[in-house]
């Protein structure tokens, strides 16, 4: 047989030996097939394997706790008119009154257009009541009372808070931790945030850190007093570095500006005076890393401020042309400068909140749900779950052998049940799926649904007699093929609800068995009816 001829006589033998080469080189090649310098130093464990694992495997916490806010839905503010044109000018009116009224910050109010069209105002502060939101809404002339108005807040805001959530914990190193949403059968809406090795005070201070990043200008006004003026927000940066060392106590972390606030924020800089007279002089910083605003004279410093906390400053420097290139018109073509922090962990968490961006609303504690595993019961848990998954391979091993007593159909059936397994291990580390009990769970389910189909074709194909020819396993292997295909598809139907809502653990149980149910069928059956073929043939 000529060389191309045995390609098309076993390409499903082949795709089988090369979906378990990908699956080796995701499980055992430091950062897998689809290499991310920037993710995988940080989130993979530096274990034999790139697998991750959740809670049950691994030891931490999950937290469930709802968004602290009050939404106020479909209300005519007059800034939509009838062919869909926005009024951003009347939106950005509206959004200012309420937080004059209510004396909020910025970052506490938020007024959108929806995807259907319809506007929404949401207050993200539990010290507001539902009947103090409804006045400051109508002294802004938007006709509203306290029944258009309910506590949480809108889907867009908490899918936000999600993504948010998720890229701090990615940006932060840790490694399998996860964030999405649950709701309740009564429609309360949470957020689920689950972390390895990590305890809930950890956890829950991290989570209680929206992560509001400003640029704040300190400089002497006309009369000679030192003011306060925010030059930049953490939406004006769009890349950022990792810290970096300036000297024994102080880092920094290299940021770029957006094209939009660069100009803005160069004329400030020339306007206020620090490009000039203010270069180098701001000398606010103490010897314990701190900032002391008792001072004599005038100061001119850039303060870095995290969630209304000033965490270090810094004077307008010269050594890179800073100062120069911004008076000379120049610097905005190339946006960067360095923000400064007094400690390496200031910094990291500085870097982490800057690309993560600031949580749209805060958490509300005062609700949350808080489950916990040490890490030395999650380590007791992996090595059962190592145990029992070989005992089931060993178990089913020994069924099919005294079932057959013919190495020729026995062990090609369990040699492929573990190459399907091997794959779907290799599927989760290609997507960093943290595995957790309940993945075991659907990885013993997986061996014996997949031994379960082999066996029907072994069956199928032996049992009506010696096999003559390859016209015969054929016709005999199709017939048991439209048996595992519905099968499968009723496995997949049935797994479906589980898989797609939020019911905690059965979910992962779901995923798992549906893609080995769609590994088997499309990848190792088909394999293990040619291997069977050049066995019981002679051909």
């Amino acid at each position: 047989m000529s060389p191309i001829g045995a390609i098309k006589g076993n390409w499903r033998v082949l795709l089988l030996g090369a979906f378990l080469v990908f699956a080796v080189v995701a499980l055992f090649i430091p950062g897998g097939i689809v290499a991310d310098d920037g993710l995988a130093s940080d989130s993979v464990d530096s274990g034999p394997t790139n697998l991750e694992f959740g809670l049950g495997l691994e030891g931490g916490t999950r937290i469930r706790v709802p968004v602290a806010g009050m939404t106020a839905e479909d209300i005519d503010t007059g800034a939509v008119s009838d062919d869909g044109r926005v009024d951003q000018e009347r939106l950005d009116g509206v959004e200012s009154t309420l937080q004059s009224e209510l004396e909020l910050d910025q970052a506490d109010v938020s007024v959108d257009v929806q995807d259907d069209g319809t506007v929404t105002a949401e207050v993200f502060n539990d010290n507001v009541s539902q009947s103090e939101f409804a006045a400051a809404l109508q002294t802004a002339d938007v006709d509203a009372t306290e029944d258009d108005i309910r506590d949480g807040v809108t889907q867009s805001t908490r899918d936000n808070m999600i993504r948010t959530i998720q890229t701090k914990i990615n940006a932060a190193g840790l490694s399998g931790g996860t964030a999405y949403e649950s709701t309740t059968v009564s429609g309360d809406h949470y957020i689920v945030v689950e972390v390895p090795n990590m305890d809930a005070d950890e956890l829950r201070t991290i989570l209680s850190e929206r992560g509001q990043v400003e640029v704040v200008a300190y400089y002497p006004n006309e009369n000679g007093t030192q003011t306060n003026e925010t030059v930049l927000r953490g939406d004006d940066i769009v890349d950022v570095d990792p810290p970096e060392q300036q000297g024994e106590e102080s880092y920094a972390v290299p940021v770029l500006v957006s094209d939009e606030a660069a100009p803005g924020f160069q004329q400030q800089m020339n306007d206020l005076g620090f490009t000039s007279e203010g270069i180098g002089d701001c000398g606010l910083r103490t010897g314990d890393g701190g900032v002391d605003f008792d001072h004599d004279g005038q100061r001119y410093c850039l303060l870095t401020v995290v969630d209304g906390e000033v965490v270090d400053a810094h004077s307008m420097g010269n050594s890179h042309g800073l100062a120069s290139s911004m008076r000379e018109g120049s610097w905005e073509n190339d946006p960067t400068f360095q923000m400064g922090a007094p400690s390496q962990q200031q910094a990291q968490s500085l870097s982490v909140n800057l690309r993560a961006g600031s949580l749209r609303a805060p958490l509300d504690f005062s609700e949350e749900q808080v489950y916990s595993i040490e890490p030395g019961h999650a380590d007791q848990f992996k090595q059962y779950s190592l145990l029992i998954g070989l005992l089931s391979v060993l178990t089913v091993s020994g069924v099919v052998y005294a079932r057959y007593t013919d190495t020729r159909v026995a062990l090609p059936m369990i040699v492929t049940a573990i190459a399907e397994v091997v794959i779907l291990l290799g599927f989760a580390a290609l997507i960093r799926m943290p595995l957790d009990l309940s993945h075991v769970a659907g990885f013993i389910a997986v061996v014996g649904t997949g031994v379960d189909d082999l066996v029907i074709i072994a069956d199928e194909v032996m049992d009506e007699g010696d096999v003559s020819s390859e016209r015969v396993f054929q016709s005999r292997f199709r017939k048991a093929f439209w048996v595992i295909g519905a099968a499968a598809a009723t496995t997949v139907v049935a797994l479906s609800p589980l898989a797609v809502l939020s019911l905690g653990d059965l979910r992962g149980f779901a995923i798992i068995t549906i893609l080995g149910v769609f590994i088997g069928v499309l990848i190792t059956r088909p394999a293990y009816g040619d291997i069977l073929r050049r066995l019981l043939t002679d051909h």
